[in-house]
């Protein structure tokens, strides 16, 4: 998995991204790495730029730099556009200048009309791993970090080098307001949780994002298993802040996972008619059915959760009576189970996963879809928090489209389903579900050694069957 797939950005001339990169740990490297991915996608050129400064060794990373002071300076950029673009203010010294307001508005209008991507450095950090903005705008009249209003995506880079060292000039650019965002003294240790608390505060690594942008934290400089436990621990704490969390080791062209929401989405509006009585009502270990599989979602941290009713409907939600679910009702339920696949994906999108970041009432996160969803079935209750957590772990490390349990050699559930399959997903139709779908995008599968995961019930046989393994 490269930059690009982890932040979701693929090839699209009529919508090109616009991305700033901000913070500390590898921003430059990060900036060409993506660069680069782009580029190899589709062969178009890609502009990057910076409204902050570049040391003159980083120009060697792109193909070809152009220099100016106004936008008229860069009306000669259609010439041989080619791979990677570098354009800046003049070369003083050892440091290009960053563009200013007009220049990168241009800059930005430019590549609209060109369907090229813009990816802008935004911030600096005297290559410290960590850093904290200043209180006061920057010498370039930009409010610190610059950040143009026009953005698409806000990457929030950190080294977590920085981890385990004390808060002091070596390790932190701007140390004492670091020390004050964190809630720490000077000189005390940077732990995983005070560099939460500064990425996610409104005076540091949320500080002057747009509020239409889409944030996502890269955690950079995973290079060990102890940091990338560490940093997965932090993306628990970040998705309350970002949309999406990146971990990696960019000096080895690596990246080791990507945190997104995922959703869990229950099935739970069949009648049920083999059976002769509604499955979600029945019992497993003193509860109904669809309420332990919700219960199960919810303690593996899917969000939201939606349990999509139809048959019986009042009482299926009635069992579900104070968990902090969503119901979906399905009207067309007796059409077949792609119309409850629609449903749950429909709430999913409404919903918006609103989260709060601490110290930020004023600054939400709004996901209008989840990274990927969970399709749970009402009538698997069985089904553990061990198994989704294993799912969606094994999907944050590759992305891959469709990810199911594979048992004895045998397709179990439940089922991951990547948001790139939610379009097709939502043009189901008839009594068909997600395996519909399988011939359309590349399926992996997570052995595991459980069987319960291949019993669903579907008559008083298999409630037996279920109740002996309880």
């Amino acid at each position: 998995m490269n930059l690009a797939q982890a932040f979701r950005l693929l090839p699209d001339p009529g919508h090109p991204p616009s991305v700033a990169l901000v913070g500390s740990g590898g921003k430059t490297t990060a900036l060409f790495q993506l660069a680069r991915c782009l580029n190899a996608l589709d062969q178009r050129p890609v502009i990057v730029s910076a409204t902050a400064h570049l040391h003159v060794d980083q120009i060697r990373l792109a193909d070809s730099h152009l220099t100016g002071e106004k936008a008229a300076d860069f009306a000669r950029l259609e010439e041989g556009l080619d791979g990677v673009v570098l354009v800046t203010g003049p070369v003083g010294g050892d440091r290009t200048t960053g563009l200013d307001q007009p220049a990168v508005h241009w800059l930005h209008d430019f590549c609209q009309a060109h369907g090229l991507p813009l990816l802008i450095e935004a911030d600096g950090s005297r290559q410290r791993p960590l850093k904290a903005p200043a209180d006061s705008p920057a010498s370039s009249a930009w409010d610190e970090p610059p950040i143009p209003d026009f953005v698409d995506l806000v990457v929030v880079v950190t080294g977590l080098s920085g981890l385990g060292q004390p808060i002091s000039g070596e390790y932190v650019h701007r140390p004492e307001i670091f020390a004050r965002l964190a809630g720490q003294a000077m000189g005390t240790t940077i732990s995983p949780a005070a560099l939460v608390r500064v990425l996610i505060h409104s005076s540091g690594g949320l500080k002057n994002i747009p509020s239409h942008a889409r944030r996502l934290a890269l955690l950079n400089q995973a290079g060990t298993p102890e940091l990338q436990a560490q940093a997965k621990w932090m993306a628990a704490d970040l998705l309350a802040a970002f949309h999406s969390v990146v971990i990696a080791s960019l000096n080895q062209s690596q990246v080791h996972a990507v945190y997104e929401p995922v959703a869990g989405i229950i099935l739970a509006g069949g009648e049920a008619r083999r059976f002769g009585q509604p499955k979600q009502l029945l019992e497993f270990r003193g509860q109904p059915f669809v309420r332990a599989v919700a219960q199960t979602a919810l303690a593996s941290r899917l969000s939201p959760v939606v349990v999509v009713t139809g048959a019986n409907a009042d009482a299926v939600e009635a069992a579900l009576h104070n968990l902090p679910i969503t119901v979906a009702r399905n009207p067309n339920w007796q059409t077949g189970q792609s119309s409850s696949i629609k449903a749950g994906l429909q709430a999913v999108e409404r919903l918006s996963s609103q989260r709060l970041a601490p110290e930020t009432s004023s600054l939400t996160v709004s996901q209008e879809t989840a990274g990927a969803a969970i399709f749970l079935l009402a009538d698997q209750p069985q089904v553990t928090s061990t198994v989704i957590q294993a799912l969606t772990e094994k999907h944050a490390q590759s992305l891959v489209p469709i990810l199911a349990p594979l048992v004895d050699g045998q397709r179990a559930n439940p089922v991951l389903f990547d948001c790139v399959t939610f379009p097709d997903l939502s043009s189901l139709s008839g009594d068909v579900g997600g395996r519909a779908i399988f011939s359309k995008h590349v399926v992996d599968y997570l052995p595991w050694q459980d069987e319960s995961l291949l019993l669903d019930v579907d008559t008083p046989e298999d409630l037996q069957k279920l109740k002996m393994q309880e």
